[in-house]
């Protein structure tokens, strides 16, 4: 699709790759700079600086993906104003999410003491980790208030369909980011702290210009009679407890998620370190395909937050058929590597023997639920798009609780392989809980006349 062409047309499957593999990348390049951030503490820090970066990190993966409602919310219900042409509510809707996102920053801002002492607390670091944790996190917090405000901003991005807005500008997160790391915590030798600032300082940097990309696109779009930052719809009272819901939904349904992960993790560390570290492993292959089938999801919850606000049923059917059978041969794909090669995949991560041998003999269930974690990804893109974050949310608790209901009997029965199943129920439970959801969903589109 070129950069003319109208954003929510009836696209192609060639239509849809093209939409996907920006998406694709911009996501691939986000470990690429935990790797950075690691080489260089292990090169230029101590021991506690390496062990003060892990725990850190962790906890603002906890906090930010806890947030990721800003971006999801704000995609579906900018999809739907640009499908239905109200351009005035395009950018009330990223408004919203954008002073949402700063006001939650400077929660987390003013509430830093208690986080950080409650966290490394229950971690029972070291006093040299904790100190040096407690350093990179004041020091990466200050961005906080501008990350958030980055996830608002990259949904409008997506919600618009401008996927290679959105490389550009995780492209410029991440490499400024990396650089900024080398040179605080390098070359000015600031360790963990330095790593937290060159953060903070490229979280602002890339917030402040992807703002400017969005001004130019929607004051270009900008033709109709109402100011262009339409401060009474912004401040409508219905389309704010409407954005308030969905967000706390989406965060219900993120918490779920990440129960079900931290469950598979903890009871993996039952069965011993070499399993432990087997799963974790496992997990990257996991992460790895995720980032390809994100990729379709994100374009489905633009075309479908297209269709939803044209109230245009053919449309909604057509681009959920091809975006799904784009992912779906990609899963196929995917999973097919990791049988056939997922042996090599497992050597260039791990030389110890003991944990390789145990990750080969858990390949088959990896595949497995990457083959079948499409169905999951592809709905969740659906249910985004048309912002129904409650069929959402019920879908994520009763996942969860048949993940629970079946790793209990079955761990105990099958050891880490009955774990792996029950890891596969939980990724199929999520898209079975929204099938029915699915089928109101597309009854309640009214035919376009």
């Amino acid at each position: 699709m070129t950069a003319s062409a109208p954003p929510f047309a009836d696209f192609t499957r060639a239509d849809v790759a093209r939409r996907a593999w920006p998406i694709v990348v911009a996501n691939a390049s986000v470990p690429l700079l935990g790797l950075v951030d690691t080489a260089v503490i292990g090169h230029y820090g101590a021991t506690a600086d390496l062990g003060a970066l892990a725990l850190g990190a962790l906890l603002f993966n906890f906090i930010y993906w806890s947030f990721g409602f800003l971006r999801m919310a704000t995609t579906g219900f900018v999809a739907q104003a640009a499908g239905a042409g109200d351009e005035p509510e395009v950018r009330a809707a990223l408004a919203r999410s954008m002073l949402m996102g700063l006001a939650l920053g400077a929660g987390l801002l003013l509430l830093q003491w208690p986080l950080v002492v409650a966290y490394f607390a229950a971690m029972d670091a070291s006093v040299a980790v904790e100190s040096t944790g407690t350093a990179y996190f004041q020091a990466r917090i200050w961005g906080a208030p501008a990350a958030l405000a980055l996830y608002a901003l990259c949904g409008a991005l997506i919600g618009l369909g401008r996927s290679r807005t959105l490389l550009l500008v995780q492209l410029l997160l991440n490499g400024l980011n990396a650089g900024l790391d080398v040179y605080f915590a390098g070359v000015l030798d600031m360790g963990a702290r330095g790593i937290g600032l060159g953060t903070a300082i490229a979280e602002w940097a890339t917030c402040v210009v992807a703002a400017w990309l969005l001004w130019r696109t929607l004051r270009a779009r900008h033709a109709d009679a109402e100011a262009f930052l339409p401060w009474t719809r912004i401040r409508d009272r219905a389309r704010l407890r409407r954005t308030l819901a969905a967000n706390g939904d989406i965060m219900v349904r993120t918490l779920c998620l990440l129960g079900g992960f931290g469950w598979f993790v903890s009871q993996g560390a039952r069965f011993g370190d070499a399993t432990l570290a087997a799963n974790h492993i496992l997990l990257q292959l996991v992460s790895f395909s995720a980032f390809f089938l994100d990729g379709f999801a994100f374009v489905a919850e633009a075309l479908v937050g297209g269709a939803a606000g044209a109230r245009d049923r053919a449309r909604f059917r057509r681009v959920v058929r091809l975006s799904s059978e784009l992912a779906l041969a990609t899963a196929a794909v995917l999973a097919a590597g990791i049988w056939l090669l997922g042996g090599a995949m497992v050597g260039l991560l791990t030389s110890l023997q003991e944990v390789s041998s145990a990750a080969q003999a858990y390949l088959p269930w990896t595949a497995l639920y990457v083959l079948l974690s499409v169905g999951a990804f592809q709905l969740d893109g659906v249910f985004i798009g048309a912002t129904r974050t409650r069929e959402m949310r019920n879908a994520g608790v009763v996942s969860l609780l048949a993940f629970l209901l079946c790793a209990w009997p079955a761990a105990a029965l099958w050891g880490n392989h009955g774990l792996w199943a029950a890891f596969v129920v939980f990724v199929v439970a999520r898209a079975l809980a929204l099938l029915p959801y699915y089928r109101a969903l597309d009854r309640g589109f009214a035919p376009r006349a």
